[in-house]
């Protein structure tokens, strides 16, 4: 698993590239939806320590949207996956990209952050 991996997985699933929205930072990407621009993942590098893991050399990780209280809860025990970095901890998780997370799981996590993160219009019938 690697971070150009994550970024090519949402592109393809989502016709979605990363915008770098700290000037100077072109690291920390930021993925949004096109119609309401809502972040739904955050890719960065963090210090693990900053992770309150051991050791300080950097690690790319990403923030996910989760808004079922007891899925976040449940995740949030799984090796790699805590509560958010420098976001709600309530509603965002960080997960590590350092393999700790098979791939399947993060592009499964991916979805439901996408999902949670989608424009709900009404349907207005038939047009």
């Amino acid at each position: 698993m690697s971070r150009q991996s994550v970024i090519d997985h949402i592109k393809e699933q989502y016709g979605v590239d990363p915008d770098f929205p700290w000037e100077g930072d072109q690291i920390s990407g930021v993925f949004r939806h096109k119609d309401n621009r809502k972040w739904f993942a955050l890719i960065m590098k963090v210090g693990r320590d900053r992770l309150g893991l051991a050791g300080d050399r950097p690690v790319d990780c990403m923030n996910l949207k989760i808004d079922d209280p007891v899925l976040h809860d449940a995740l949030c025990h799984e090796k790699g996956i805590m509560p958010s970095y420098h976001m709600n901890k309530r509603h965002w998780i960080t997960v590590l990209l350092d393999g700790t997370v098979p791939e399947e799981k993060v592009f499964g996590l991916i979805e439901i952050s996408y999902m949670a993160t989608v424009s709900r219009r009404r349907n207005s019938g038939n047009s």
